[in-house]
């Protein structure tokens, strides 16, 4: 998997990357994971409801710099900003065995290993997607939404490091009346650098996927013989 940072990337601009790594992928090429800090921006997902969840009119966006876009992953409504940390994975779901909601899970499980190593328990819950935390109340600490083209997957997770949540007041996170949190508010000044999460984040992903693919050469092998 050829990891690639993209900085601090408005979202239009990285969606065009992730549009050409896409064609790449499944053109045969290496898999992808691009990691990137949007510039402020509220993207709205595949959900039809999902624009009713947008608190803020165009003046009060204009007024606080956040751009609206609408995007074509699944889900609902969020906020993608600087310390927010965007993981893209780019890849071919049938090399792992995977269906669609095995990818989403095997990617929660991911965040939820990395948060465990910075001292933070996070947990998936079944009736809400994202990666949560016990704070309590229960708080979001990672969004997901994804789309599958073709087989080969777009969109991905934002995990907030240390975002700034006062932009989530300008909407209803991913539809769900429930607080947000990140990895600043929860640890402080022990919180990790952007530039630890992004190893983190890179290094788990890329096992996830690689530990997948040797099962299924595994497999394939075993049913050749």
């Amino acid at each position: 998997m050829i990891v690639t940072d993209l900085g601090l990337m408005p979202y239009r601009q990285a969606w065009d990357m992730q549009l050409d790594a896409h064609a790449r992928v499944l053109a045969g090429e290496e898999e992808r994971l691009l990691l990137v800090e949007h510039t402020p921006v509220i993207t709205l997902g595949r959900r039809p409801s999902a624009a009713q969840h947008l608190l803020a009119d165009p003046t009060q966006l204009a007024s606080a710099g956040v751009e609206l876009v609408q995007s074509d992953r699944g889900g609902d409504i969020t906020f993608h900003g600087p310390g927010q940390l965007v993981a893209y994975p780019i890849v071919r779901l049938a090399d792992h065995a995977l269906s669609v909601g095995a990818y989403v899970r095997r990617l929660l499980h991911t965040v939820v290993l990395v948060l465990r190593d910075f001292g933070i328990s996070g947990y998936i819950d079944p009736s809400a997607i994202g990666v949560w935390v016990d704070v309590p109340p229960p708080a979001k600490i990672c969004a997901l939404g994804v789309r599958v083209r073709r087989g080969v997957s777009l969109h991905g997770i934002a995990l907030n490091v240390a975002t700034d949540l006062r932009y989530f007041s300008l909407i209803v996170p991913c539809g769900l009346p429930r607080p947000v949190t990140s990895m600043h508010r929860l640890l402080g000044d022990r919180t990790p650098s952007m530039p630890a999460v992004k190893t983190a984040v890179a290094n788990a992903i890329c096992k996830a996927f690689e530990r997948t693919a040797n099962e299924s050469d595994h497999q394939s092998r075993s049913s050749a013989r």
